[in-house]
Formats: structure tokens, C-alpha cells, sequence
């Protein structure tokens, strides 16, 4: 019964361990994939509004241009970039079709002394042609309550603020890259799929297969067949 058992358990850990190698493969592959996305052509106008599928977009430069809607710029509150609290942000971006992008134009500090002050960004007028990569909107921080449409905010999302501003925005953001003479940094985290967690999982579920069978050969193997040789040097003096 106890060879069955360290077999079952071996078995278990050891398929363990290759699921997490598995899943580690997956994340490459995604990996892979977003590194050949951000490495494509950039895409215009046209080819966003004409995508069947805005999701296959996803992590691709793009140059968009249209034109700003400075008055229904929103602020997310708590967000970091080099350690440092402040706001995201966003702007949408209308463009010549009439749809509407929102634009995370980058981060800027917050004035602690007034939380409700804000900064004082240029931003230009008239058609503009804004670089950056396509991606699904930023995940959200937690929220107490019932979330107010003002231009401070926690989270924003997009199908509500839609509904909200009666643009018809699409569900995709543009993270805006480079120097647009604002202020603004964007140095915008860099995706992590996180394989490494994989193979670390991997390792303690091939560990413990190793530790199980080794204390069943110690136990079961080596320490009887110690035993007897030390008993039969006995026996022979």
C-alpha cells in the first residue's frame, strides 16, 4: 500500500510540475506573439475602424489622428509611475469617422496640499496625429460605493462612460508614447505575462516529487539494506 501511495503522489506532483511547464509554454507564446504585435506596422485611421475584431489590434503601434476632446478629460486618481503617486491621464480622441478613442496621454503628480487641484496641461488644437500602442484598457483599483462621473476619478469604464458622454468610444485604448511638449511622462509599465511564476511552481512540484521518492527509497530501500549488512558483519565476528 505504501509503494501505491508514493506512486499516486509522485505521479500527481511530477504531472503537477508539467502543467505549470505547460502553462509557462503558453505564456511564451503570448509573449511572443504581443513582442511580434508591438514590432508591426503602425495603424491609422482606417484600419482601427475597419477591424472586424479590435481585439487581434491589441499591443500594435498605431498613429491615429483626429482631434481632442479637451473638456472631457478625466483624471485617475492613485496611479504610480517611479514610485511616485499621481493621475493618469485621458483624453478622448475623436476621429474623422466620428468614433472616439481614449487616449491615456501619460501621468503627472499630484498636488498633495490640494488633491482636487489640477495641473495645467497644453494640449493642441485643431487635427492632431497621435502615436502610441493599441491596448485593452488598464485594469481597475478597487472602489468603495457608487463611482461619480467627475473629472477625478478612480476607474473608468469605457462602455459606461459611453453611455455617460454619448460618444460612441471604442473599447480599446491608445497608450500614448513619446514627447508631446506637456509634461506628461509615459514610461508606461512594461507587459508582464508572468511565465516566471510558472517555472518556479514548476520546480517546487518537481522538487516534491524528488523529496517523496527519495524518502521512500531512504526508508524503504537503504536503511533495511544498511541494516542487514550491519547485521551480517555482526554475525561473522
Amino acid at each position: 500500500m505504501l509503494t501505491i501511495a508514493v506512486f499516486l503522489a509522485c505521479t500527481a506532483t511530477v504531472s503537477l510540475g508539467l502543467w505549470q511547464l505547460s502553462r509557462a509554454a503558453q505564456k511564451n507564446a503570448i509573449s511572443d506573439s504581443i513582442a511580434q504585435r508591438e514590432a508591426g506596422m503602425l495603424i491609422s485611421n482606417s484600419t482601427l475602424i475597419e477591424s472586424s475584431d479590435p481585439a487581434v489590434l491589441q499591443y500594435k503601434p498605431a498613429a491615429l489622428t483626429g482631434e481632442w476632446l479637451a473638456d472631457r478629460t478625466v483624471f485617475l486618481d492613485n496611479r504610480q509611475m517611479h514610485d511616485r503617486v499621481g493621475f493618469y491621464v485621458i483624453t478622448p480622441l475623436r476621429m474623422s469617422s466620428g468614433k472616439v478613442i481614449l487616449v491615456y496621454r501619460g501621468w503627472v503628480a499630484r498636488n498633495f496640499l490640494d488633491r482636487t487641484a489640477l495641473p495645467g496641461l497644453p494640449l493642441r488644437t485643431g487635427v492632431v496625429t497621435v502615436q502610441g500602442r493599441i491596448a485593452p484598457a488598464p485594469g481597475k483599483l478597487y472602489e468603495p460605493g457608487t463611482p461619480l462621473p467627475t473629472t477625478i476619478r478612480q476607474n473608468l469604464d469605457i462602455a459606461l462612460f459611453s453611455a455617460e458622454t454619448s460618444l460612441p468610444i471604442l473599447p480599446l485604448v491608445l497608450m500614448q508614447s513619446g514627447d508631446d511638449g506637456d509634461g506628461l511622462l509615459r514610461e508606461w509599465p512594461v507587459i508582464n505575462t508572468g511565465v516566471e511564476k510558472h517555472y518556479g511552481y514548476a520546480a517546487q512540484w518537481f522538487a516534491i516529487a524528488a523529496l517523496i521518492a527519495g524518502l521512500y527509497c531512504w526508508f524503504q530501500l537503504l536503511q533495511p539494506y544498511l541494516r542487514r549488512i550491519k547485521e551480517s558483519a555482526t554475525h561473522d565476528q
